[in-house]
C-alpha cells in the first residue's frame, strides 16, 4: 500500500457544488445496498494499479439482475459487456474498474467468481462488466500484474459506508488535469417533493483538460492546463429511483455535463464512459418473472439529471483532493496542492 496521508474532500474546504442536498456520506453508498471495494497493487518501483468493485446489491446479480445502461461519451476504450447491457437493459455482475491492459484478465476472474456462486451451477453465459482507464505513466502496464487474487480481494472488500478515495484501487496509477487522479465519489438526495430519491456517483479520473472548480480557473492559475492530454474517465451512477434502462441511459449521458463543468477536454483518445443502474427492488429482473412495476415517467427525470451532473462534478473534485503524490517508473505526479488551490478559490469567491 502507498503511504497514508490525510487530505480533505471538497466539502471539507467549504466547496459547495450545485444546489441539491447531499446524502449522509456524500458517496455512491448513500444508495441503499450499494457496496464498493478496492484492491490496490503497489509493487517495487514500477507497479501502481488496482481494481475497484461496485456492487449494486449483496445478492447473486445473475439471479437478480438490475436495470442498467451504458453511455459512450468517447469510445476510445475497452468496456467489456457494454453491448449486452444496452441491448437487454440489464446488469448481471458487479461492475469492476481497472487498468487498460488488465481488463480481460479482470473480466476472466469475474466470470470465475460469478460461476462459483451458489445457484449458478448450470449457467452457461455471463456478461461481465469491466471498464478501464490507462495508468501506463505510473504503472508498468505491459506487465499486466492484476488477476484473480486482486479481483477477489476487491469483491470481498466491498461494503457500504464511507468509500476510500484517491490513489486506491483502480485509481492507484491514474492522472487527471496533470495532477494525481483516482477514485472519487459524491451523492445527491432529491427533496421529498421531487421523490426523495438518491443518486450516487463514483469516478475513476484519468483525463486531461483545464481544471475548473465551481467555475474558478484553477488550472490556469496553477499553469497546469493539459487540454490536449490523453486519458479516460469512467463514471458509475447508482440510484434507488424506479427508472427503466432507457432513462438510465439518459441519466448516464448527463454525467458528461458534470465532467464538462470540471474543465475536462474529451480528447481523441479519452475513453469517456458512464454506467448507470437502479437498485429499486421492484425492478430487479428475476429469471422468468416480469416485474410489472411502474417506472418514473420522462417528466420526472429532470431532477435526477441535475443530481447526476452535480454528483459527477463533485466526485471528480474529490478524486483530486483525496489523491496523494505518487512516484513510480522514474516519474512523480504531484497531488493537487491544497493551500494554493484554497487561495485561488478564495480569490474567485468560491469559498469564504
Amino acid at each position: 500500500m502507498m503511504a497514508a496521508e490525510s487530505r480533505p474532500r471538497a466539502r471539507d474546504l467549504g466547496i459547495a457544488v450545485g444546489s441539491l442536498p447531499v446524502g449522509p456520506l456524500n458517496a455512491i453508498t448513500d444508495v441503499a445496498g450499494v457496496a464498493v471495494g478496492h484492491a490496490t497493487l503497489v509493487r517495487g518501483d514500477d507497479v501502481r494499479t488496482g481494481v475497484t468493485a461496485v456492487l449494486p446489491h449483496a445478492g447473486n446479480l445473475y439471479r437478480e439482475k438490475v436495470p442498467g445502461a451504458v453511455f459512450v461519451g468517447n469510445g476510445f476504450g475497452k468496456l467489456i459487456g457494454a453491448t449486452q447491457v444496452n441491448e437487454l437493459g440489464e446488469i448481471e455482475t458487479p461492475i469492476l474498474l481497472t487498468s487498460t491492459l488488465n481488463v480481460w484478465r479482470v473480466a476472466d476472474a469475474l466470470v470465475d467468481y460469478m460461476l462459483s456462486l451458489p445457484g449458478n451451477e448450470d449457467v452457461r453465459s455471463i456478461n461481465p462488466v469491466v471498464a478501464e482507464t490507462n495508468d501506463g505513466v505510473l504503472n508498468d502496464i505491459r506487465s499486466r500484474p492484476l488477476g484473480r487474487e486482486e479481483v477477489l480481494q476487491a469483491l470481498r472488500n466491498a461494503r457500504g459506508g464511507p468509500v476510500e478515495e484517491g490513489a486506491v484501487g483502480a485509481g492507484a496509477g491514474t492522472i487527471a488535469f496533470g495532477f494525481k487522479g483516482g477514485i472519487g465519489t459524491a451523492s445527491r438526495r432529491l427533496p421529498a417533493a421531487q421523490g426523495g430519491w438518491t443518486v450516487g456517483v463514483l469516478v475513476q479520473s484519468n483525463f486531461g483538460g483545464d481544471l475548473r472548480i465551481c467555475g474558478a480557473p484553477v488550472g490556469r492559475e496553477l499553469r497546469t492546463s493539459t487540454a490536449g492530454a490523453d486519458g479516460s474517465v469512467i463514471v458509475v451512477i447508482a440510484t434507488d429511483a424506479p427508472v427503466d434502462a432507457r432513462n438510465l441511459r439518459r441519466m448516464a449521458a448527463r454525467s458528461m455535463l458534470g465532467l464538462a463543468r470540471t474543465g475536462a477536454a474529451g480528447s481523441n483518445s479519452s475513453g469517456d464512459y458512464a454506467i448507470a443502474f437502479t437498485t429499486a427492488p421492484e425492478l430487479r429482473i428475476r429469471a422468468g418473472a416480469a416485474t410489472g412495476a411502474r417506472v418514473l415517467p420522462n417528466d420526472a427525470m429532470s431532477p435526477l439529471f441535475l443530481a447526476v451532473i452535480e454528483a459527477t462534478e463533485e466526485a471528480v473534485y474529490n478524486s483530486l483532493f483525496k489523491a496523494i503524490t505518487v512516484s513510480s517508473r522514474g516519474r512523480t505526479v504531484e497531488a493537487l496542492p491544497i493551500e494554493p488551490v484554497r487561495e485561488i478559490l478564495r480569490r474567485y469567491r468560491v469559498i469564504p
